[in-house]
């Protein structure tokens, strides 16, 4: 199960276009995690601002895995880096109840480009030295981020959106370069927050917009008798630089279904007319304003 990594989004907060259920229950995350631990998931991934999530994982107990947790937004008017740098980690590593993180990204890589940047870089290059942490890096919207934060600091981690709708991150060039400078790359939005797994006709009607795609995505998985899932899971599980996929589920049976398919052997179909470089449908976070 090297390639799937246990999202956590969902623990502490509502997430995702199609989940029903809103937040999960606590016997219900309980259970997802030992499946995780059964089927040798061995990473989680969460982040400071998902409300709760941190403090769920940590009641639960999560000493076998690897956490990997982001901070926030730098504030402004901020006096001392180093210290907020520091308190916010080990806040982070006590609710997880941890000794320490795998990694620790910048859930805003821009802070890094801004007049505090080069402290927060040193902050961060201190916290990996004293073993609070293993591993930093950043996550980031779109690949053009890189252009600028790449040149300025030595990052182990990159964390991006990547589907068969938005390849940005490989048609950019940008996953191979990072591929051959080793540098690990955790893929997040698969499924685009659940968008890619809903039946063609309950689709959002904000989004038919783009009905030519859910047309002919719909059409093509009747004709070759595949599942949204297989497909979507398809493409990141074939690129060889992906070395993880960050996959969040509501329930056990979501998660038993996503490693099953990992472990199938790989078909790979042209899903290129899916293609799109569109903000406002690649970008959940526009959706709002369709």
């Amino acid at each position: 199960m090297k390639k799937i990594l246990l999202g956590s989004a969902q623990f502490g907060m509502n997430y995702g276009i199609n989940n029903p259920n809103q937040r999960v229950e606590l016997s219900e995350i309980r259970s997802i995690l030992n499946i995780a631990r059964e089927s040798n998931l061995d990473t989680i991934d969460t982040a400071i601002s998902y409300n709760e999530s941190e403090q769920v994982l940590g009641t639960i107990g999560i000493e076998s895995f690897k956490l990997i947790s982001k901070l926030p937004k730098l504030p402004d008017n901020i006096l001392d880096i180093n210290i907020w740098v520091r308190d916010q980690t080990i806040s982070s590593i006590n609710r997880l109840n941890v000794k320490s993180l795998h990694g620790l990204l910048l859930h805003h890589s821009s802070d890094l480009l801004g007049p505090n940047g080069p402290r927060l870089k040193k902050a961060l290059y201190e916290l990996k030295s004293s073993g609070l942490v293993s591993k930093i890096g950043i996550s980031i919207y779109d690949p053009e981020e890189l252009d600028n934060i790449f040149p300025l600091m030595k990052i182990d981690i990159v964390q991006c959106p990547l589907n068969l709708i938005d390849r940005r991150i490989e048609t950019s060039g940008w996953l191979s370069k990072l591929y051959h400078e080793n540098i690990e790359v955790h893929v997040r939005s698969v499924f685009l927050q659940g968008l890619l797994l809903i039946d063609r006709n309950k689709i959002p009607s904000k989004f038919e917009k783009w009905s030519n795609i859910w047309d002919q995505w719909s059409n093509k998985l009747n004709k070759k008798g595949l599942n949204a899932l297989d497909a979507c899971l398809s493409y990141p599980l074939s690129l060889k630089e992906v070395n993880y996929i960050i996959v969040g589920v509501d329930n056990t049976k979501q998660l038993k279904d996503i490693i099953y398919v990992s472990k199938k052997k790989i078909v790979k179909e042209d899903w290129s007319f899916m293609i799109s470089n569109n903000s406002m449908l690649i970008n959940p976070s526009n959706w709002s304003d369709l």
